[in-house]
């Protein structure tokens, strides 16, 4: 009876394993973290023209945005490694730094994976001569 005993359990924890409950890929939404690697222009003078700036990195979603101090600016998604923005020339009339920043927009989903918060980038900084 012992080895009946023995056999269904290992069974039973097999069965187990195979369907997932062992493992850890529960979505943690680090995945869903952007990143900012660089900046086209990373600069511009006070006064200038209304300009299109590139914002290349990792990890953009389709519906990304692109935040000028913290204002989600209209976004133009090209890849999941580059955004464009328009910057018109009135952000762009005084000297000073900018923080750039892209944001993630939070998914939805039920069950075990669930969906995702909201995801902000690390600042990256636009000067502004």
């Amino acid at each position: 009876m012992k080895t009946v005993y023995t056999i269904l359990f290992g069974i039973l924890l097999a069965l187990t394993l195979a369907c997932g409950y062992g493992s850890k890929n529960y979505r943690s939404g680090a995945s869903n973290m952007p990143a900012i690697l660089q900046l086209n222009p990373d600069s511009t003078n006070a006064g200038a023209s209304a300009f299109m700036l590139t914002v290349n990195g990792t990890n953009f979603a389709s519906k990304a945005v692109v935040n000028w101090n913290g204002n989600a600016q209209a976004t133009t998604y090209v890849s999941s490694r580059q955004l464009m923005i328009t910057v018109p020339a009135s952000a762009v009339a005084t000297p000073g730094m900018v923080q750039i920043t892209v944001t993630n927009p939070a998914t939805s989903g039920n069950g075990m994976y669930g969906g995702s918060s909201a995801r902000t980038s690390k600042a990256v900084d636009f000067t502004i001569r």
